[in-house]
Order: structure tokens, then C-alpha cells, then sequence
């Protein structure tokens, strides 16, 4: 089949995306497919350019200055991208873009526009689970518990004295509409509130304030409407931040998770039942903290996965029986026959 792969981007997150992407174009060329790979931030990439990225390595400790997205967004072919002879002339799309308008439904509604079928959710679906806050309302709506939260912004900062009243301290601040923990704190008290918030809002214009919730991080891909096995996360730091998801070493995963049955048969239903609420396609990751009683609180969903070296549902995929290579290839599939391909 021929297939592109779009990468990189202008987001927070392009270095994860890129090496991500560069590992499904090599896992679906192992499947037997011709695969064309596409930067939205500057096209087509040449295979010995590929090659000369992988071998270098693409994901520091840290994510690019926002200086340098900017420079590239600038110059970004985004909105042409639908008519990229690469991109008009695959039967599919892998999108391994994350973060931005690579997964909140901006890229989606432009291969919509142009009748490319692609992999993951629509665009609807993708821009409701970006949106914390919306995500969050329909996880409840559905029955799956998550955390309280309240929303502010830094034109009119939430009080602490609001924050005290409604959640309580610790809280996690974060941005609404961003991943791979960018721009993220967690606040134990009254006076690290401002600078967390500004911080936040430096990603996103909404910023969310929610409960922090103690005890272990769980997380549990969906794929079609399979739930694989639940893993659990150990990150060396207090939360799995940045540098623990991206960098070797820096966090154990544990694929399945050493849970009772009936928790991971929990897990694993609630991630399917934030899945439909979402309207999601494709495959997507979903994200717990669970209590030492055994609660389980959902965190957000994610609709473009991280696929790099050290990224979880590749590690899921591992212990559901599918190597890699397999699994590219049965997303793409999912992709084929939900034959999407315009509005």
C-alpha cells in the first residue's frame, strides 16, 4: 500500500512526534508498504535525510524554545498540505503528529477537506479530547470519574484563596489544550499558584487547575474497540514529566501492570467507555491515577500516542502479542475501513 507519514510539526511537541513518526514509516516499510514522509513545518523529507535524523537522535530533555516553533509555524505549509502530491496520492495517512494542530483536529478537517482517508479520530473527536476541560465533562457525562477542576486564564488568575476553597492543595496546572506534560506543575502551596498558572499560559490561553490525585499512574491503549493491557508508570520524578516520558532510563513501565484482575478489568472498561464518550477512532491512550483504595481517576485521552522507543502503547501493543510493525500495520487497516475520506 502507499502510505505517508505526517511528522514534526510546529508544536511543543515536535521532537517526540518526528521520532515517532520515523519509527512508523520504518515499522510499515517493514510491513511491506511504501511509505512517503511529510513535516507540515517543511515538507517532504528525503530518506537519507530520514536516516541521518534517526541517527542523530531527535528528542531532547527538554522540548524546542518556543522562539524556534514560532520561526517554523512562519514558514509552516500546514494549509496546503492537502495538496501535497505525497499526501493526494497515498490511500493512507498515518498521522503521527502530536500536540497542536496536529491532534486538535486542525490537520484532521484539512485531509477531510481534501478526501484523504487518514489514521486515528475525525476532526470533532480530536479537538473535544485536546480540550481538557470539554474531555473531562464528557468523561463524567459517561460515568468515568476524574478529577475536580476549575478553569482560569492569566488575564484573571484564579485566586488561591479560590483554589484553597474549591480543590485544596496539591493541585496540577496545566494547559488545556497541550501534552507531553508541557507547561505543566504541580503546586503544593498558595505561593507557587501564580507562576504555575503563568507558566501554563504560556501553551494555551485556558489553563486548568485540577485536584491532584496521590497514588500510581495507570494507562491503557485502545485500539479499535480493544482495550490492551493496563500499564503502569514509575517515573523517577514526582509526576512523569517531559524528560521521564523521553528519556531512557527515566521511568519504569510495566506492561501488564501488577493489578488484581478486577482493577485492570476496571481499567480497562473505563478506558473504553472515555473512548466512546469521545467519539474516538483508531487507536488513542487513556490515562489514570488510581488511589491506594483502588479509585480510579481518568486524566485525559490521547489521540496521537507517543510511538518512540520509550512511549507506552508500543510497549502495550508488546504485551496484547503484536510487534510493532504489526501493530502500524493494523492501525493503518483500522484506517482503510472506516474509509474516510471527506466530509
Amino acid at each position: 500500500m502507499k502510505l505517508a507519514v505526517l511528522l514534526g510539526g510546529t508544536s511543543s511537541e515536535r521532537d517526540v512526534s518526528l521520532a515517532s513518526g520515523l519509527r512508523i514509516a520504518q515499522a510499515l516499510r517493514d510491513a511491506g508498504h511504501t511509505v512517503t514522509c511529510v513535516d507540515p513545518a517543511c515538507g517532504e523529507i528525503a530518506r537519507a535525510q530520514e536516516d541521518a535524523m534517526r541517527a542523530a537522535g531527535v528528542v531532547k530533555r527538554e522540548p524546542p524554545t518556543r522562539e524556534a516553533l514560532r520561526a517554523m509555524t512562519e514558514q509552516s505549509r500546514l494549509a496546503t498540505i492537502g495538496t501535497m502530491p505525497a499526501i493526494r496520492g497515498a490511500e493512507v495517512v498515518f498521522i503521527a503528529l502530536h500536540g497542536g494542530a496536529g491532534e486538535d483536529g486542525t490537520v484532521q478537517a484539512i485531509l477531510d477537506l481534501a478526501g484523504v482517508t487518514y489514521t486515528g479520530s475525525g476532526h470533532l473527536a480530536s479537538a473535544l479530547a485536546m480540550d481538557k476541560d470539554l474531555s473531562k465533562r464528557l468523561f463524567r457525562d459517561a460515568g468515568v470519574t476524574t478529577a475536580d477542576w476549575l478553569m482560569t486564564g492569566a488575564d484573571s488568575p484564579a485566586s488561591a484563596h479560590d483554589v484553597e476553597r474549591a480543590l485544596g492543595f496539591p493541585v496540577v496546572v496545566k494547559p488545556s489544550k497541550e501534552g507531553s506534560t508541557v507547561g505543566l506543575s504541580v503546586v503544593k502551596e498558595a505561593a507557587q499558584l501564580p507562576k504555575a498558572i503563568a507558566e501554563a499560559a504560556l501553551y494555551d490561553d485556558e489553563v486548568m487547575i485540577e485536584r491532584f490525585v496521590p497514588g500510581r499512574e495507570l494507562t491503557v491503549g485502545v485500539v479499535g474497540d480493544h482495550a490492551m493491557p493496563v500499564g503502569e508508570i514509575i517515573p523517577k520524578h514526582e509526576i512523569y514529566d517531559y524528560e521521564c516520558k523521553y528519556t531512557p532510563g527515566m521511568a519504569v513501565e510495566e506492561f501488564p501492570a501488577r493489578l488484581s484482575k478486577e482493577i485492570s478489568a476496571e481499567a480497562q472498561r473505563l478506558a473504553v467507555l472515555a473512548f466512546r464518550a469521545l467519539k474516538l477512532d483508531g487507536c488513542a491512550r487513556i490515562d489514570f491515577r488510581m488511589t491506594a483504595e483502588g479509585r480510579l481517576f481518568c486524566l485525559e485521552a490521547n489521540t496521537s500516542p507517543g510511538m518512540t522507543g520509550t512511549s507506552l502503547i508500543p510497549q502495550a501493543a508488546a504485551a496484547d502479542g503484536m510487534d510493532f510493525s504489526s501493530f502500524c500495520d493494523r492501525i493503518v487497516a483500522l484506517a482503510k475501513a472506516t474509509r474516510r475520506g471527506g466530509l
